[in-house]
């Protein structure tokens, strides 16, 4: 069993379905572990191997199934923003509370990293909270200003965000709204895209 394991393993971290499929129907776990406690599934995720994924899914294999850093399928589908993985592992029932270890989830780190279609996908199939707040005291809208760069992808993943209801007024831990930081980092676009979602409020201006 341990050698159809790591064989498993192996195939899914190379993005070689049919080896996957062969190991699985010689024995192989669907939930085998590698050294750092990631799955074939988590693999298949972390190399955007598609085919390999929906192979796994079809075989039972936990989108949630968390390695040492607190990564599952299912979260790194925000990093890498691949569509098409977050696609192939929905009808698998991933938790969408389920925390990495920044305490964030899917949608924050997508955010950041100015993954336009996938935080579009996301918003739309599926239920998630969109002012989730991570151990860092930051949402998705608030990532995507302070960690974003301004430029067009991180405009469009703002209006995304407010699209499908993002408080524009959820601050930081210390108190600065996501406006705030849009005008100290100069992002006059992503600025006014915030101004007219709280004008539509009719929140008061933020103290400078």
């Amino acid at each position: 069993m341990r050698e159809l394991n790591r064989r498993l393993l192996a195939a899914a971290r190379r993005g070689d379905a049919h080896e996957v499929r062969a190991a699985l129907h010689a024995g192989a776990s669907v939930e085998a572990r590698d050294e750092e406690l990631r799955s074939p599934l988590l693999l298949a995720a972390l190399g955007s191997h598609v085919e390999t994924a929906r192979v796994l899914v079809a075989a039972g294999a936990d989108p949630d199934a968390q390695d040492r850093r607190h990564d599952s399928p299912w979260l790194v589908t925000g990093v890498t923003g691949n569509v098409e993985m977050m696609r192939v592992l929905l009808p698998a029932g991933p938790d969408l509370t389920l925390r990495n270890r920044f305490g964030g989830i899917s949608l924050i780190p997508a955010s950041e990293r100015g993954h336009v279609a996938y935080v579009r996908a996301v918003l739309r199939e599926t239920t998630l909270d969109v002012d989730h707040v991570n151990d860092l005291g930051w949402t998705a809208l608030l990532e995507a200003v302070i960690l974003g760069d301004g430029g067009r992808p991180h405009q469009e993943v703002v209006e995304l965000l407010l699209a499908a209801g993002a408080d524009p007024d959820l601050a930081d831990t210390d108190g600065v709204p996501p406006l705030r930081h849009a005008e100290r980092r100069g992002f006059t676009a992503i600025a006014a895209l915030l101004q007219a979602a709280r004008a539509t409020t009719g929140a008061p201006s933020p103290a400078r």
